[in-house]
C-alpha cells in the first residue's frame, strides 16, 4: 500500500507542475522571433536559393549552347562533304557524256585492240617482270604491311605488257612523272591517242584532285590511266583486280544503259595504289544511250580530309584545341583522318591504344599517316548514327576521352557513312566550369560572412540548448532525477520545465519497471536455469545445450488419482503441492536439478547445470529419498501411493521448447532410457541402467530385473531396494 501511495503522490505532483508550467505567462521575445531575426540577418536561405537558381539556369544555358554549337558544326561539315560528293558526281557525269570523253574512249579502245593483236616482245616482258620484282612488289609490301608476290600481278596480255613497258616501268613508281608523259615515242597508235587526250584527262584529275582517272572499254580492259600504274592494260573481269569494288562498279555502270548513271564505291585497299584505301566514282561513257566505255575516277581522299579538317584550321572552324570531325563507314572504321594523328602522332598512339586499338595497328597508322579503314570507331554516337538517328551526347571517344559528340548519317549516294563532330568534354564545358567556379567562390565568400554572423547570434539561444542536451545525455545514461534550470521566459523555459516533468515521470516509471522486472526474473528462474533465462532475456529464439555425463531421473507417482478421488479440487492440489515441495527440498539438498513437474511425474537431473563427478550417486540417493517421502506421506494421510523411478546417465540436451508458450525441457538418450528403465518392471521401486550401476558400483539390495535394447546394444536394468534402518 505504501508503494501505491508514493506512486499516486508522485503523479499528482507531476500534474501540478505541468499545470503551473502551462499557465506561465511568457514575456519578452519568443524563440520564433529570435530565429526569424537570425534568418533575416544572415540570409543564408535566400543566398543558397539564388545561387542554385543561377547555377542551374546558367550551366543549363551554357551546356545547351555548346550542344547547339556542335550540332551546327556537324551540320556544316555534313553539308560540305555531301556537297563535295555531289560535285564529284555532277562533274563525273559531265565528263563521261562529253564529246572529248566519248572520242577518247573510242580512240583508246581501238588503239588498245591494235596492241592486243601484236605478239608479246620477250624483252618487254622481262623488263616489266623486273619492275614488279624490284620496284612494285617491295613498295606494296612495305606500304601495306603484307607479303605479296609478283606472279599474281604481272601482265598476261600483249597490250598490257606493251603499255606498262613504255609508260609504267620508266617512271619507276613516280606517278606524277608518269602522268606528264604524253607520248613515249614508240610510234604506236596508242601513244598518238595518248598524246592527244592525256593532257585533257590529266588536267581533269589535277583540277578535281582525283588520285587517278581510268577509261575502260566494254570488255573490261583498262585502256587508259592518267598516272599509268600497274593496272594500266589489265582486265577487271579476268585480271588480278577482278572482285574489287572497281570491278563491281564497272559491271553495274556498263549494265545500267544510262549514260548519266553514277556509282560511288566505299573505300577498299587497292593494290595498284600500293594498298592505299581507294574509293571510286564510276559512270558510263556514251551519248544517247550508246555506251562506248566506262570512266572511273579514284576519289580524292585528300579532298575529303581537307573538308573534314577545314584544311587543318580546326580552331577557325570552331573545333578549338581538341575538336575534330570524322567519317565512319559501316564497318566501324574511319573514312577520314584523325586530328590527333596529324597534330601529335605519339600522343595519338598512346590514346588509340588506350581506346582499345592494337599496338600493331596503331603503329601501322603512324607509318602510313592515315586512319582510313584502320582506326576502329565503335562508340555510342556512331552506333546511334548508324541507326539513322541524329543528336548530341556526352560519350567516350575512340581515343578513350570523354567527348561531346554530335552525330548523324550522311546523305551520300550508295554509302552508309555517318559523321561525328566531337570535342573533349573538358574543353566543351570549360565555360560551365568557369561559371561554376566563380559562382561557388562568390557563394563561399558570402557564406563565410553569414557563418560569422550566425556564430554571433547562435550564442543568444545556444546556451539553454546545451544545458538541455547535457541533461538529456544524463537521462540517457541512467540518471533519471536530472533537472535543468528554467531561466528564460520563452519556449526554452517551457521546454526546460517540460523536461523536468518528464525526468520525474521517468524516474517513477523506472522504479515500477524495475520492480516488475525483478518479479518477472523471480518467476522465470522457477521455470528454467539462470543460464537459460539469461539467454532468453537476451532475445535468443533457439536455445539448446548439449551436456555430457548427466544423470537423469524419471519418476512416476502411482495411485494419486485413486487417493484424490474423494477430495475436492483445492484439497487435492494442496496435498499434491505439499508432496512436490518435499521432492524439491530433497532435490535441492542433494544437488539435484528439477527439470519438469507433472501431476504424477517428476523429471530431474544431476550434473546438468553444475557438473558433478558423483552425479549418479546423488541421483540414486535422491530417488531413495523420494520413496521415503512418499512413505511418510502415506503414513500421514492414510494413502497408498507408490513411486516408480528410472535412472540413467549419459548425454542429454536441454533447452526451451515452443514459441507462444515457452517450456524448459530436457531430452536425449539418457532421458529416454531413464523413462524406459522405470517402466520395465511395472512395479514401484528405484530402477537403474547398467551405465548407472557401472558408476555407483555394487550396492546392497541390488537385483537385476531385466534388460532393455539401446543404440549401444542390450543393457541390464537393476532394482535398488531401500535399506531399512
Amino acid at each position: 500500500m505504501s508503494g501505491d501511495n508514493s506512486l499516486s503522490n508522485s503523479r499528482r505532483r507531476a500534474t501540478r507542475l505541468g499545470s503551473s508550467a502551462g499557465t506561465l505567462v511568457r514575456r519578452g521575445l519568443s524563440i520564433q522571433s529570435k530565429l526569424l531575426i537570425m534568418l533575416l540577418g544572415v540570409s543564408i536561405g535566400s543566398t543558397l536559393i539564388v545561387g542554385y537558381i543561377g547555377y542551374t539556369s546558367g550551366t543549363d544555358s551554357l551546356r545547351q549552347a555548346e550542344f547547339d554549337r556542335m550540332t551546327n558544326l556537324r551540320e556544316a561539315k555534313s553539308d560540305a562533304i555531301e556537297t563535295l560528293f555531289t560535285t564529284i558526281e555532277t562533274g563525273l557525269v559531265l565528263d563521261s557524256v562529253g564529246a572529248t570523253a566519248n572520242q577518247a574512249a573510242t580512240a583508246y579502245t581501238s588503239a588498245f585492240a591494235e596492241l592486243q593483236a601484236q605478239p608479246t616482245d620477250p624483252a618487254q616482258t622481262t623488263a616489266v617482270d623486273s619492275y614488279y620484282d624490284d620496284v612494285f612488289i617491295p613498295e606494296l609490301n612495305a606500304r601495306s604491311g603484307t607479303t605479296s608476290v609478283s606472279d599474281i600481278f604481272v601482265p598476261q596480255s600483249s597490250a598490257e605488257t606493251y603499255l606498262q613497258n613504255f609508260y609504267t616501268v620508266p617512271p619507276a613508281g613516280d606517278f606524277d612523272a608518269a602522268a606528264e608523259v604524253d607520248n613515249a615515242g614508240d610510234g604506236s597508235t596508242w601513244s598518238a591517242v595518248n598524246d592527244q587526250y592525256n593532257p585533257y584527262f590529266r588536267e581533269m584529275a589535277q583540277r578535281n584532285k582525283y588520285e587517278d582517272a581510268l577509261i575502260l572499254d566494254t570488255q573490261g580492259n583498262i585502256v587508259y590511266s592518267v598516272y599509268k600504274g600497274v593496272d594500266l592494260g589489265s582486265n577487271v573481269n579476268t585480271g588480278p583486280y577482278k572482285g574489287t569494288a572497281l570491278a563491281g562498279a564497272y559491271t553495274d555502270a556498263l549494265n545500267s544503259n544510262v549514260v548519266d548513271y553514277v556509282q560511288i564505291t566505299d573505300f577498299e585497299r587497292y593494290q595498284p595504289s600500293l594498298g592505299v584505301p581507294t574509293a571510286w566514282g564510276v559512270s558510263p561513257i556514251g551519248v544517247d544511250g550508246d555506251v562506248v566505255g566506262v570512266l572511273a575516277v579514284q576519289l580524292p581522299i585528300t579532298a575529303i580530309n581537307d573538308v573534314m579538317t577545314g584544311d587543318q584550321q580546326w580552331t577557325k572552324d570552331g573545333l578549338g584545341e581538341t575538336g575534330e570531325a570524322y567519317i565512319v563507314g559501316p564497318d566501324d572504321t574511319m573514312r577520314s583522318v584523325s586530328r590527333l594523328l596529324i597534330d601529335d602522332p605519339e600522343a595519338y598512339r598512346e590514346r588509340a591504344i588506350s581506346g582499345g586499338l592494337s599496338p600493331a595497328v596503331a603503329q601501322r597508322i603512324i607509318d602510313v599517316g592515315g586512319t582510313v579503314e584502320l582506326q576502329t570507331v565503335d562508340t555510342a554516337p556512331v552506333r546511334e548514327a548508324q541507326q539513322g538517328k541524329t543528336g548530341v551526347m556526352v560519350a567516350q571517344s575512340y581515343l578513350d576521352r570523354e567527348t561531346l559528340a554530335a552525330y548523324g548519317p550522311l546523305d551520300i549516294k550508295g554509302q552508309q557513312w555517318v559523321i561525328v563532330a566531337s570535342i573533349t568534354a573538358a574543353e566543351a564545358f570549360a565555360p560551365v566550369a568557369d561559371f561554376t567556379r566563380n559562382l561557388v567562390l562568390s557563394i563561399a565568400a558570402l557564406l563565410v560572412v553569414v557563418a560569422l554572423l550566425s556564430l554571433l547570434l547562435a550564442q543568444v539561444f545556444a546556451r539553454p540548448v546545451r544545458r538541455l542536451v547535457g541533461a538529456v545525455r544524463q537521462v540517457a545514461g541512467g540518471d533519471l532525477g536530472v533537472e535543468v534550470a528554467a531561466n528564460t521566459r520563452d519556449e526554452f523555459g517551457d521546454l526546460s520545465m517540460a523536461f523536468n516533468d518528464m525526468s520525474r515521470s521517468l524516474q517513477v516509471k523506472q522504479a515500477l519497471i524495475d520492480e516488475q522486472q525483478a518479479e518477472n526474473d523471480k518467476i522465470l528462474h522457477t521455470l528454467m536455469p539462470e543460464s537459460v533465462a539469461r539467454r532468453y532475456r537476451d532475445g535468443d529464439e533457439t536455445i539448446a545445450e548439449d551436456h555430457q555425463d548427466v544423470s537423469v531421473l524419471f519418476a512416476d507417482l502411482v495411485g494419486f488419482d485413486d487417493f484424490a478421488a474423494g477430495l475436492g479440487a483445492e484439497k487435492e492440489l494442496a496435498l499434491l503441492n505439499d508432496l512436490v515441495r518435499q521432492f524439491d527440498e530433497a532435490a535441492q539438498s542433494k544437488g539435484i536439478e528439477k527439470v519438469r513437474t507433472l501431476r504424477e511425474g517428476y523429471l530431474a537431473s544431476c550434473g546438468l547445470i553444475v557438473p558433478r563427478v558423483d552425479s549418479a550417486r546423488r541421483t540414486v540417493d535422491f530417488a531413495l529419498e523420494m520413496i521415503r517421502i512418499v512413505e511418510r506421506f502415506n503414513a500421514q494421510h492414510g494413502a497408498a501411493l507408490s513411486l516408480r523411478a528410472g535412472i540413467d546417465t549419459g548425454t542429454v540436451t536441454s533447452g526451451l521448447v515452443g514459441r507462444s508458450s515457452i517450456a524448459y525441457d530436457m531430452w536425449g538418450d539418457a532421458v529416454s532410457i531413464a523413462n524406459r528403465v522405470q517402466a520395465l518392471a511395472g512395479k514401484p521401486g528405484v530402477f537403474i541402467s547398467q551405465r548407472v550401476r557401472d558408476k555407483v558400483g555394487e550396492l546392497p539390495n541390488m537385483t537385476e530385473v531385466g534388460t532393455i535394447e539401446t543404440k549401444a546394444g542390450p543393457q541390464s536394468v537393476w532394482q535398488i531396494s531401500q535399506q531399512r534402518g
